[in-house]
């Protein structure tokens, strides 16, 4: 969190946040900065991936609460398509488990939302000289977690026991789809959908939908 770095001269943003009003705020605060340009938005995690891929910004700046696909696990998408992507998570979550978790996912930044306006252009300064930074209120987590630049992600940090297809097929479906709206939104067989459902139901010991929802949420899948 060095406020002496040099305002990077040029660099390429893309903003991830289910609030157009968020967004719009966000974009004139960041293209204030001579040079630097919001080349994307995007209001859900599934959409942020691939405008990620697409786009290739030096920097992405997620949430976390969004639909379809959360901002840790659309983190980890991007860090792991496109691995020369800073990603800085913006969030009103302050907790261990949320810091930790985004941290584990690849994030190389989190700020917390209230502390934005005097932050958030530090933050997308210091990642896209390829530095991290942490709101100072979370720094105590930060230092807990043993986190460090770069560092191989350890996926036994990461709480939930998923992988990333059924922790979506999760999130879709505690999110209020049905089967088929879960297909159609992955782009795969109603069938497929089904069989992932009843292993994740499985491999979580879990006999209700009740108990998948309580899941989803304790893990930060989705948020209640």
């Amino acid at each position: 969190m060095d406020t002496a770095l040099p305002v990077t001269k040029s660099l390429r943003i893309i903003i991830v946040d289910d609030h157009e009003v968020v967004r719009t705020g966000l974009r004139t605060l960041l293209e204030s900065i001579e040079g630097w340009s919001v080349c994307a938005e995007a209001g859900d995690g599934r959409s942020a991936v691939a405008l990620v891929r697409e786009h290739q910004p030096d920097v992405a700046i997620l949430d976390i609460g969004m639909k379809q696909m959360n901002g840790i696990d659309a983190t980890r998408a991007i860090r792991k398509a496109c691995p020369n992507v800073a990603v800085l998570i913006l969030s009103m979550f302050e907790t261990d488990q949320h810091v930790t978790e985004a941290l584990a996912s690849g994030a190389s930044g989190y700020v917390i939302k209230a502390d934005a306006g005097k932050e958030l252009v530090r933050a997308v300064q210091a990642l896209g000289a390829g530095h991290p930074f942490f709101s100072s209120g979370i720094a105590a987590t930060v230092a807990r977690s043993g986190w460090a630049p770069h560092s191989p992600r350890d996926p036994k940090r990461t709480p939930s026991a998923l992988t990333r297809r059924e922790r979506e097929i999760v999130q879709l479906l505690t999110e209020g789809r049905n089967n088929r709206e879960t297909a159609e939104a992955l782009g795969i067989s109603v069938k497929t959908v089904e069989t992932h459902r009843a292993r994740i139901m499985s491999k979580l010991h879990m006999e209700s939908f009740a108990e998948l929802v309580r899941y989803a949420i304790r893990n930060n899948i989705v948020n209640p």
